[in-house]
């Protein structure tokens, strides 16, 4: 196995110069070009002086920008992305944490830069970078001296206390990743990638480093796509795109909105999701739709470095099912450890917890939130040994998959009784008329808030969830939206939904 990323780029280079790496559908990139400018961005680096610091890259999605995270992996640096559709507090908390010596920014974004607090860091412009003359020698030289255990990259990820954890992620875990993933979805020189995810989530490394490693092909899919299903799908064909590894709500916002009565993907064959639970009235509409595809149910977060588990779906599911996590990947363990540290009996439920080098290096410049995380295996006192707690409740069924239950802060006590709210939000969504559904809870108040997109009417829907759902469990106040808010990764933004109710937006 290799000990560095870059050596991907390194053969495939060699072997197909000229094909195209990385394409938005109006501005492509092929190897060769990756490569040169990759090199030009890391020569820059190393002639400033800055060597394995936090680099900044704030540019539009781009290929450019891709090329970018490889430059400064090649000037022994790790790269910070982010981006202007983040909201301004927290890039400046972002900055604020990693304290970066260069910015690097584009033609778009290099004026909001400059309005931010850089702690004396550079703004550099991504066209200075690239007319800097290659200095092999000295990439060599930085290469010598990489070893698998430094870092690649710091992706940020929401905080409970409202500042973001940065975690950092090395090349050891990123290349044990990529080389497990590779292997269960079975992507090769022909697959070509639809990309949702923004650059600035650990999602896009599904697709980045396996372009890489085998010469395919990634497309940069527009954001405003997302929200018009049918240009979404019929740019899928326009390039075809074969393989997909998107949160279940890019995926749901296709089938609920029936848009394959008009249109159907061509040429998808190898169809992945992750991030939140896929109701089943949806999964089914997309299997139905495209039967001889491959479904893989993926599951793992950020501090895991991307996914960890797996399931290829085998069999058919029906309301009320839930589609298992599966299995780990190799080279890694899942422990489902108890709330009095053991470990859960067959059964039994318990915090899903990752031990092996999918672990991460930890939180950048945050020793406290990476200490009640990153702790030491409970099940082991022999010697040291590091497992990250997810906050994630799963447990094992009756064929031994992993069925992921809920988080821990989903899961609530209401009126004596434990609930998870995703338990409500499955009873909702599997009913007719139903597209999306969401819950949270008031606990000043005592009260199951539900927000959902349908046809339904409030009043019917309460009716028909007298019939399905204790009393425990029944929302104190339904509300109907026109669409659903998601986060910039396409998940259900469930923090804009309890500002609505809070009458804060």
């Amino acid at each position: 196995m290799h000990n560095n990323v870059l050596k991907y780029l390194d053969e495939i280079v060699l072997k197909k110069p000229e094909k195209t790496a990385f394409s938005d559908g109006e501005f492509s990139l092929s190897f060769s070009e990756v490569n040169e400018i990759s090199d030009s961005v890391g020569t820059y680096l190393h002639n400033k002086g800055i060597y394995k610091r936090p680099v900044v890259v704030f540019m539009r999605k781009s290929p450019k920008e891709v090329a970018t995270f490889f430059g400064i992996i090649k000037g022994g640096d790790f790269y910070v992305p982010i981006d202007e559709e983040m909201p301004a507090d927290r890039i400046q908390l972002i900055l604020d944490n990693v304290k970066s010596p260069a910015v690097i920014c584009d033609e778009y974004t290099r004026e909001i830069a400059e309005g931010f607090e850089l702690h004396g860091g550079e703004v550099v412009s991504y066209e200075d970078l690239i007319k800097e003359s290659a200095d092999k020698t000295a990439l060599k030289a930085i290469r010598d001296k990489a070893i698998d255990i430094d870092p690649i990259y710091i992706v940020f990820t929401s905080g409970s206390t409202g500042v973001p954890k940065g975690v950092c992620a090395c090349h050891r875990s990123v290349i044990d990743y990529i080389e497990q993933l590779s292997e269960v979805l079975s992507f090769n020189e022909d697959t070509v990638f639809g990309n949702q995810s923004p650059l600035y989530f650990d999602a896009c490394l599904k697709e980045l480093y396996p372009t890489l490693k085998f010469g395919a092909t990634t497309y940069l899919i527009p954001k405003q796509l997302f929200s018009t299903p049918y240009k979404l799908v019929e740019y899928l064909n326009t390039y075809r795109i074969n393989t997909i590894c998107w949160v279940v709500s890019a995926l749901t916002m296709i089938s609920a909105f029936s848009t394959f009565d008009d249109i159907k993907p061509e040429t998808l064959h190898t169809i992945a999701f992750g991030s939140e639970v896929f109701p089943i009235k949806q999964f089914k509409i997309w299997r139905e739709t495209l039967p001889d595809a491959v479904f893989t149910n993926l599951y793992g977060p950020t501090e895991g470095t991307g996914m960890c588990c797996y399931y290829r779906v085998d069999r058919d599911f029906e309301e009320g099912d839930v589609i298992p996590i599966g299995h780990p990947f190799d080279n890694r363990e899942i422990l489902l450890i108890t709330e009095d540290n053991r470990e859960a009996q067959d059964g039994e439920s318990g915090e899903i917890c990752i031990r092996g080098n999918a672990v991460t290096l930890g939180y950048y410049n945050d020793p406290v939130r990476t200490s009640a995380a990153f702790v030491q295996n409970p099940l082991n006192t022999a010697y040291p040994e590091i497992i990250y707690k997810t906050g994630d409740i799963g447990r094992y069924n009756e064929a031994g998959e992993l069925i992921y239950m809920s988080r821990k802060d989903y899961q609530i006590k209401h009126m004596g009784h434990r609930i998870e709210l995703g338990e409500v939000e499955a009873n909702v969504n599997a009913l007719d008329g139903i597209k999306l559904s969401a819950c949270i809870y008031d606990g000043d108040k005592k009260k199951i808030i539900l927000f959902y997109v349908g046809d339904v009417e409030e009043l019917s829907l309460l009716s028909i969830l007298k019939e399905k759902l204790p009393r425990y469990m029944l929302p104190a106040k339904i509300n109907r939206l026109e669409n659903m808010p998601f986060t910039p990764n396409g998940k259900i933004d469930r923090v804009t939904l309890t500002k609505r109710y809070n009458g804060e937006e």
